[in-house]
């Protein structure tokens, strides 16, 4: 392919998206999100395989909900991703700044939180695909907090620009993730905090920690960037009220040194534990979480092969203070059925 060809590839969406982003401004923000629902509607009905496959998600999550319930609520968290990337990513700028921003948040009550991030520690900042994780780092970078991000770069160089500009307009500092540890070790030795979107799948090599009773691959990078630099780990969500551009930011967990130095496997309870802090955002508000992606896709080798867990997994879930013998037997279970994605 010529370089003219590619260009002009990757320019075209980028101008259509551009152009849809001015369109939308014509219209008011609620308008927009009943937009981006309904082309999510059409979306699901032209990729049914993909709303299989987050149906099944919820299903496995809340195994309790019939198949027709557990497919309106993957519906529901598809429309929530496209009214996130269509509507919200385009409008931030305008209902976040300085003048208007306590129209567009709220917060919950997290005292201990605001005292670590006022005495400017530096901290690992923890979200996952639920609620909005862009506004939740741009609200907290607009009020003042020095805080870096790290983000997968775009492949379409004209609207990776675009969207890296609309994230640090409010102050975001973003690190592309290729070649990014000089730089997250740059923010944290001058007393800075990273922010970390930590539910994505981490291939066979992750660490599998519990997540809605399933065991998941899990990046280890967290746990270990804590545990060189004792650094508290704080889970947060963003969570959308109503069909509005208003959202609550509420910390879910707050992780303290003194308390993973406890742990007989440090960094197994860092991860579990705020994979566990992940499901708890999730489950404040199920119907805005990214159902459709593929959490559970890589298996532990022992559940691959057919075979038992192995009683040293065993024993380092039951070291969790938060799982019970009946709780590991469950998730022993579902490895045991090794029902793959």
């Amino acid at each position: 392919m010529s370089a003219a060809s590619q260009h002009l590839q990757q320019w075209i969406p980028y101008a259509a998206l551009r152009a849809t982003a001015s369109l939308l401004h014509l219209f008011p923000a609620k308008q927009n999100l009943q937009t981006a629902a309904a082309l999510a509607e059409i979306f699901s009905y032209f990729c049914p395989r993909r709303m299989d496959r987050a149906t099944r998600h919820v299903q496995w999550a809340y195994p309790e909900l019939s198949e027709h319930d557990a497919r309106k609520r993957a519906l529901a968290g598809l429309k929530h991703m496209f009214q996130v990337f269509m509507v919200d990513s385009i409008s931030i700028p305008q209902v976040l700044n300085q003048h208007s921003w306590g129209h567009s948040m709220e917060f919950h009550p997290m005292h201990a939180t605001m005292t670590t991030l006022l005495q400017e520690r530096p901290a690992i900042l923890v979200t996952g695909h639920s609620g909005n994780w862009e506004f939740l780092g741009l609200a907290l970078s607009m009020l003042g907090f020095q805080l870096s991000a790290l983000a997968r770069p775009l492949d379409n160089p004209y609207l990776n620009d675009w969207l890296l500009g609309i994230r640090q307009r409010r102050g975001l500092e973003v690190l592309v993730k290729w070649g990014a540890t000089t730089e997250v070790q740059r923010v944290i030795e001058s007393g800075g905090r990273v922010a970390f979107i930590a539910d994505q799948n981490a291939g066979d090599d992750g660490m599998f920690v519990p997540f809605f009773g399933r065991l998941a691959s899990t990046y280890k990078s967290i746990g270990l960037l804590a545990l060189r630099y004792r650094l508290p780990v704080i889970v947060g969500t963003a969570i959308r009220q109503e069909q509005t551009m208003r959202y609550k930011l509420q910390i879910v967990d707050h992780i303290e040194p003194e308390e993973y130095d406890l742990a007989p496997d440090p960094l197994f309870y860092i991860t579990a534990r705020f994979n566990r802090a992940i499901e708890s955002a999730v489950r404040l508000a199920p119907d805005q979480y990214l159902w459709i992606h593929r959490r559970w896709k890589s298996r532990p080798r022992w559940e691959r092969e057919g075979k038992p867990m192995p009683q040293r997994i065993r024993h380092k879930l039951l070291e969790l203070p938060w799982l019970d013998e009946q709780q590991v037997d469950e998730i022993a279970a579902k490895s045991a059925a090794c029902e793959l994605p």
